[in-house]
């Protein structure tokens, strides 16, 4: 059996305090239906870094994965620039 697509999402992360734990921050643009004004939202992500190697104010990719824990459902993909 084949492994559907992941979910890739790229944010900033936004907290570094628990171990083998971000909380990511992706940021994703819209048009309102009614009125086409741009919009923006902002949802929290807690993903699993396993080598504690992204801190606070860094851009990272996540990706969707099997739940590890209550709340991760994301695991640390790279980093694309360092704060």
């Amino acid at each position: 059996m084949e492994r559907s697509i992941r979910k890739i999402r790229k944010g900033i992360v936004i907290g570094d305090k628990t171990n083998k734990t971000r909380i990511v921050e992706v940021t994703r643009d819209f048009r309102a239906p009614m009125y086409e004004k741009v919009l923006s939202k902002r949802s929290k992500f807690y993903a699993h870094d396993e080598k504690n190697e992204s801190h606070l104010g860094d851009r990272v990719k996540i990706m969707e994965t099997r739940p590890i824990s209550k709340l991760k459902r994301w695991t640390l993909m790279e980093i694309i620039k360092k704060a």
